[in-house]
């Protein structure tokens, strides 16, 4: 081994001289044990170092990677929701919420273990005390102390470390349903903006085909006024319809831009990226569609969990205010060591050792009625509680015959603009014919071309005002699933 490692050392000085430009390697002077093993653990610690660097720069590469991450593709709804669901801030928030509820749980239930401590003192006394006896006057102690002192202390009963103990579960429980809560809302949101953004693009690509559709018969009464059949007014009903939807198109873009940078708020994506969504390949109606029978459970909605688990705590805090009659209990041991001495050289030439162990039982006496009233306010804030379940039973049926309410009205609304946009192409396509014909005006053509612009915007929002619908009537049945 010893051989090994000096012809490695040996290697390594051929190889640094080289570097450093001198090829002279004729002789070298041997290391003795000692320097030989400090050569190889000074070289183990420059390697190790450089793995940690090198391991530090990769991590920080791959998380700069991660939170620079955008779709190379369109996006599904599913896609957007899971990206939202890693990277969006508020998110990460509620998570380093939990991390600190946790935390504290730890810091609580770290009462029960053993307490110890250490301390040291030096004291200089410029004047020693005096003491009288019988035979007489005497000065005691020295001019210079010191003392170390290891002490440990251990909780048997203790009505602060009882309660953080009973109430540990519940208080994490409550801080997983918030980030649950968080969660839904989040994809709640997502969902309702993602609907938002392709509702605006279709409204964009409804404009365009009225705006061909205008284009056409623009040219044709421009024809037909340039072969004297009708009048200027044709071509000039023909323009101002299709401005009007130029400019609708225009104003479309300008708020699609907006619903976009909402939706990239919402999924904690890159501002500057590019984003374009997808719709599911499955019809939007089945896609909208909602059993309309679901009985509703309170239970099920997160809120109302969080107060049940409110109760559950205000419960514990009237016992723990009833523990405030027990004393409480715990050992405790100390070892000592004094150091004593006039001359400071010598301080600590000498020491004196005590030790001991004993029990501590503290006792409430009286305490004015302070505590008989603790337990009053716990009660309360008990009975608070359960009228605030019984509110919130209240409040989450308000919530969902509103949101069933608004459902089924916009699924009626749904079902006639679906039945109107059928005929309004019909109307359209029967009148364009008879128009290029010469039978009807351009009048009746733009009243049918507007009438079938509308028909069409129409059904778009009421099929996307559905699909938004439905999550709200799945929040409030508390069936949003989340991971």
């Amino acid at each position: 081994m010893k051989n090994t490692s000096l012809y490695q050392y040996y290697l390594f000085c051929d190889k640094l001289k080289c570097y450093c430009g001198r090829a002279d390697t004729s002789t070298f002077v041997p290391l003795s044990i000692y320097q030989e093993n400090l050569f190889i653990f000074s070289m183990f610690k420059y390697y190790l170092r450089l793995l940690c660097v090198a391991c530090g720069v990769t991590s920080v590469q791959a998380q700069a990677q991660q939170a620079a991450t955008a779709f190379t593709d369109s996006a599904t709804l599913d896609q957007v929701i899971d990206y939202a669901l890693t990277h969006n801030p508020v998110l990460k928030q509620s998570y380093l919420d939990a991390s600190i509820t946790e935390s504290q749980v730890q810091n609580r239930l770290a009462d029960w273990y053993p307490q110890i401590g250490l301390n040291a003192n030096y004291q200089r006394n410029f004047q020693l005390q005096t003491m009288a006896n019988s035979a007489g006057v005497i000065r005691i102690g020295r001019y210079n102390q010191s003392a170390v002192q290891l002490g440990l202390t251990q909780n048997i009963f203790n009505s602060d470390v009882v309660l953080a103990s009973r109430t540990a579960n519940d208080v994490r429980q409550q801080a997983q349903q918030d980030i649950i809560l968080t969660k839904i809302d989040l994809k709640s949101n997502v969902s309702k903006s993602f609907y938002s953004v392709l509702l605006t693009e279709y409204q964009v690509r409804v404009l365009d085909e009225d705006i061909n559709r205008l284009k056409l018969s623009l040219k044709v009464a421009k024809d037909q006024y340039a072969a004297g059949i009708v009048d200027k007014v044709d071509y000039s009903r023909a323009t101002i319809a299709l401005n009007t939807s130029m400019t609708q198109r225009a104003n479309a873009i300008v708020s699609l831009d907006a619903k976009y940078a909402q939706l990239k708020e919402l999924m904690g994506y890159p501002a500057a990226a590019p984003l374009n969504l997808l719709k599911a390949d499955t019809d939007l109606e089945q896609e909208a569609y909602v059993d309309t029978s679901s009985s509703l459970s309170p239970e099920n909605r997160v809120e109302y969990q969080q107060l049940q688990i409110t109760q559950n705590l205000n419960k514990a805090n009237i016992q723990y205010r009833k523990m405030a009659l027990y004393p409480t209990v715990s050992l405790f041991a100390n070892y000592n060591v004094n150091f004593l001495n006039d001359e400071i050289m010598k301080l600590y030439n000498q020491g004196y050792p005590n030790s001991f162990a004993g029990l501590q039982v503290g006792f409430p006496i009286f305490q004015g009625g302070k505590r008989r009233q603790n337990i009053r306010q716990a009660e309360y804030q008990y009975d608070q509680t359960g009228w605030a379940l019984q509110q919130s039973r209240n409040a989450i049926n308000t919530e969902y015959q509103n949101a069933l309410s608004v459902y089924k009205s916009d699924w009626n609304t749904y079902q006639m603009l679906k039945e109107n946009l059928g005929l309004a192409e019909e109307v359209y396509r029967v009148l364009d014919a008879q128009y290029k014909a010469g039978i009807k005006n351009y009048l009746e053509v733009v009243v049918a071309q507007t009438d079938l612009q509308k028909a069409e915007l129409n059904y778009a929002n009421a099929v996307y005002q559905l699909l938004i619908d439905k999550v709200d009537v799945l929040k409030a049945l508390g069936n949003i699933q989340v991971k």
